[in-house]
């Protein structure tokens, strides 16, 4: 399966490194004897899409059916790259050996699951998070996400979290009260996010906790409070108060029992916790309707903290600029920048011809994501305003006269850093469905040299 276009010396170099698998996360024998027929079907095909995907640099691969044929899509930095199309069958085999290498029952097709793979490739190691869902038309679509061991982050620094930010969410950690969220898109890291939040609360001066029914993270000096066998959350809640808990770490909140669960307790104990939303201003709203009361939002609500990713600018071939000054003065820019940096808007060499692609993009031009980030906290005056229902925009417009950090205001520090482009920040705040009009031919993306 070709899924773009390469050298002879690309395919021999493919021949002699390929990724190693390493076992299931959740510590199951794939068991390749009693598997023999679908290892000698899925076993290489899968080695090699998943190499494919090292290679690439890729966070994330997906293989999704689409009539008799399976279309396959890396995503790099959070964009979507089209990696061809294979037959069904062939994909079937790839999803189910990639199944089984996980952990996961092969014979079960008709409920999600989710797995794991350790592996090995080139001397690093990476954990793949595998997870299989069935398909109305038949079939199922396979995800597959990509963690660096080592290059794991998960500190608010190497989160990227501004100081003054850290410095508000410790604040937030005390009092025995309320509830701190996090809130950011789909697929942007939010748990590792909202980790990072719980991280900023001193845990050598606070005693904290983690109450989880879906599995508790593994975070430092935080300790886990285990649900008991017919107790129920708040149960368990009330446990970790009459030990004198300080603060917990709660579920994901996605339903009114939860937010119910947070109201009981938001006198006694402080709670964190995560929601998936748009940003900090959308999330209030999203408590509105869990919670059935502004009111009671406006009462229990310390912070809330938001963030998207932005993909960082390739510091091997980006192309210095002079800023236009009614530009700079228009993004908000300190009229003093004398340099920004942007994509390549060609590589060529003197006489014109096109240079090598980029040994450390590929010639995306990007490389690598960090994150953006804002914050409410809730003053008075914000707590008069939630609690009135107030929209998004007042919100915003609040926040901004307490000069609160904003995610456009904190992608400005990105880009006066260099880290970053105008461009990129273009594509991250673009509204949803905007630039559709025009029909765009789709990037392919070009081989990394190692």
């Amino acid at each position: 399966m070709a899924l773009f276009r390469k050298s002879a010396e690309e395919e021999e170099e493919e021949e002699l490194e390929q990724i190693l698998f390493q076992g299931a996360v959740n510590g199951k024998d794939a068991n390749l004897a009693k598997n023999a027929k679908l290892a000698r079907a899925g076993l290489v095909p899968a080695k090699e899409l998943l190499t494919d995907a090292l290679l690439r640099h890729s966070e994330m691969l997906r293989l999704e059916p689409k009539g008799e044929r399976t279309i396959i899509t890396f995503f790099v930095d959070g964009v979507p790259y089209p990696g061809g199309r294979m037959p069904g069958k062939r994909a079937n085999a790839i999803t189910q050996m990639i199944k089984l290498l996980s952990g996961l029952d092969v014979a079960e097709r008709r409920r999600p699951q989710d797995g794991g793979i350790k592996t090995e490739y080139e001397d690093v190691k990476y954990v793949l998070d595998v997870a299989s869902r069935p398909v109305k038309t038949g079939g199922e679509s396979l995800t597959v996400k990509v963690t660096n061991v080592k290059e794991d982050v998960n500190t608010p620094d190497e989160l990227g979290f501004p100081d003054a930010m850290k410095a508000k969410i410790k604040s937030w950690g005390g009092g025995r009260s309320g509830f701190i969220l996090t809130v950011g898109p789909p697929m942007s890291g939010l748990t590792k996010t909202a980790l990072g939040v719980l991280r900023c609360i001193d845990a050598y001066v606070h005693s904290m906790y983690t109450v989880c029914e879906h599995g508790a993270p593994d975070v430092m000096n935080v300790s886990d409070f285990e649900i008991e066998e017919g107790t129920t959350v708040g149960d368990t809640i009330l446990r970790v108060v009459r030990a004198e808990g300080d603060v917990i770490w709660l579920d994901p909140l996605k339903t009114e029992d939860q937010a119910k669960t947070i109201v009981e307790y938001m006198d006694q104990i402080t709670m964190v916790t995560e929601m998936a939303g748009k940003d900090a201003a959308s999330g209030i709203g999203q408590l509105y309707q869990l919670f059935g009361d502004p009111g009671v939002v406006a009462k229990g609500l310390k912070g809330i903290v938001s963030h998207k990713l932005i993909r960082k600018i390739c510091p091997k071939c980006r192309e210095a600029y002079r800023p236009n000054p009614k530009l700079l003065k228009q993004v908000g820019l300190p009229p003093e920048t004398k340099v920004l940096y942007r994509k390549p808007r060609e590589r060529v060499d003197e006489n014109g011809e096109d240079l090598p692609p980029c040994r450390r993009c590929g010639d995306i031009g990007f490389v690598g994501r960090t994150g953006i980030f804002e914050y409410i906290e809730v003053s008075d005056e914000m707590r008069a305003l939630i609690a009135q229902g107030a929209g998004p925009m007042d919100l915003k417009a609040q926040a901004k006269k307490e000069e609160m950090l904003s995610l456009q205001k904190d992608s400005l520090r990105l880009i006066a850093k260099g880290m970053t482009s105008l461009e990129e920040l273009q594509r991250v705040f673009k509204p949803a469905g905007e630039g559709g009009k025009k029909k765009r031919k789709k990037k392919r993306m070009r081989r990394r040299p190692e």
